[in-house]
């Protein structure tokens, strides 16, 4: 059966990681199992892991994203961040921004720290440090102190999403990721819903021992993430080949022979990283993750302001966010799934993109009062946006092959997405624009998702041809496939 892996000089990485193992006893070749016994297995570390990264990212991204639901909580009365902290509009879009460039400078170091420092104890420091940084913000004065903190708040999120993906390399073949991926990435649109639901529970303690209820948010949301860490730190596995025991560490070691990445696998060197910066392949893929990043981006900042202009206010409006992030959360999972299941990651990321943007362009072309038409393109340009993301870093650590470089590849995919390409969601909403129904927010956004749908599938149709090659020039011997 042909297997994916990108087509380079890696050869001689796998030789060593078979030497490696080999003298090690971890496995050996010819070791057999039973596909109930790999399900079995599989079943054991989805239940052990993915919850809890689920939960850890969850946190991570409430925390991030409840300044959107801050900047207008009871704004009726003059009681919302923005007023609050004397910042201008333009002031506001600032300490946003400045956030996603810590993101986006220290998401590669931090995956490599990740690795030298072992998973739990790396997470667990970040999860305690954006909390206790969250919890800060509730007390930020003016525009200054708000900035300062909000770039801080970035660099200590930066590593933990493509920390998270890298983890699973180490756990998971290339054909389990992006299902997995899916159901952490997808407790983020759960965080959008909850934290439209949350902002507007809290929203009623305006005022409560003097303190108004955007402080009151941010202090109660980002306690959570400081008390958890201690959890992380004892409970969160590192590696199979520690966490499991007996037969399973056998089995676990065995699947992941050719696929996973390893723990004993070198620290990477400048070869390493000249090989991955040099794959000129793989900007393919960080041009789609830019490309679907601006509406992700977006949305989860200005969702309360977009439902804001469709004729719900203040706290309705924080309660009317809920829905499009409870579709996207089942679109998310629905559409990875079946990526992963039929090889197609390529094609769903293309059609959904498609879907996505043509939810924008309906945003923009409907009569401005045409509220619950608009509010049904919402949520359908919310899904669109969403459902993609998981694939598209499933499909790239898929198509990575060793150990040093899909930890670099991934922190370089995500810094251009969740740092780079996210500080452009930052300025496409504008405040003024709100009584035309955000156009150039949603022109933007439809003008991204085509760019993605054009770039995924000519990225499907690329590997489409690679593979043929491969195969042509194979002479009946097995080879390894690039995934689609």
């Amino acid at each position: 059966m042909a297997h994916s892996v990108e087509e380079t000089d890696l050869d001689k990485e796998k030789q060593l990681d078979e030497v490696q193992v080999s003298s090690n006893n971890e496995f050996t070749p010819e070791f057999e199992y039973s596909q109930a016994e790999e399900r079995a297995l599989l079943r054991k570390q989805d239940l052990t892991i993915l919850p809890l990264c689920a939960a850890i990212y969850f946190l991570c991204y409430l925390d991030r994203s409840n300044i959107g639901n801050a900047r207008i909580l009871n704004s009726s009365t003059r009681n919302d961040m923005q007023t609050e902290t004397h910042s201008t509009q333009y002031q506001f879009n600032i300490a946003l921004m400045v956030f996603l460039v810590a993101y986006a400078i220290f998401e590669v170091p931090s995956n490599i720290l990740l690795k030298k420092l072992r998973p739990s104890r790396w997470i667990a420091f970040l999860m305690f440090s954006w909390g206790a940084i969250t919890m800060g913000l509730g007390g930020v004065q003016s525009f200054h102190a708000l900035a300062a903190v909000r770039f801080i708040l970035g660099a200590s999120e930066a590593g933990l999403f493509p920390g998270l993906v890298y983890y699973l390399t180490f756990w998971y073949k290339s054909d389990e990721r992006s299902v997995r991926v899916a159901s952490i990435l997808a407790s983020a649109t759960l965080a959008g819903a909850f934290g439209g639901a949350i902002a507007y529970g809290i929203g009623h303690m305006n005022g409560a021992s003097g303190l108004s209820a955007w402080r009151w948010l941010f202090i109660i949301e980002g306690a959570p993430s400081c008390l958890s860490s201690l959890f992380v730190l004892f409970f969160l596995p590192d590696y199979p080949e520690e966490h499991l025991n007996g037969r399973e560490r056998e089995i676990a070691l065995a699947r992941l022979k050719v696929e996973g990445s390893k723990r004993h696998h070198r620290s990477m060197t400048w070869q390493d990283a000249k090989t991955t910066l040099t794959d000129w392949r793989l900007y393919g893929h960080y041009l789609i993750y830019f490309g679907v990043s601006v509406p992700f981006g977006s949305l989860s900042l200005f969702t309360p302001s977009i439902t804001a202009g469709l004729g719900y206010k203040d706290l309705r409006a924080q309660l009317m966010s809920v829905p499009p992030y409870a579709v996207a959360y089942v679109t998310q999972i629905v559409v990875s799934w079946s990526a992963d299941r039929f090889n197609a990651r390529g094609i769903h990321c293309a059609v959904f993109a498609l879907i996505g943007a043509v939810g924008f362009i309906a945003l923009v072309t409907l009569p401005v009062d045409a509220y619950q038409h608009r509010y049904g393109c919402l949520i359908l340009a919310s899904a669109g946006s969403f459902a993609g993301v998981p694939s598209m870093l499933g499909w790239l650590s898929s198509n990575v092959y060793s150990t040093a470089s899909v930890g670099l590849a991934i922190a370089i995919n995500v810094s251009f997405g969740g740092g780079i390409a996210q500080i452009i969601g930052v300025w496409i909403y504008k405040k003024e624009e709100a009584a035309r129904g955000y156009p150039t927010g949603h022109w933007t956004n439809a003008a991204m998702l085509l760019m993605v749908a054009a770039g995924a599938a000519g990225l499907r149709v690329w590997y489409g041809y690679k593979n043929r090659k491969l195969l042509r020039e194979s002479n009946g011997q097995e080879v390894r496939l690039f995934r689609l």
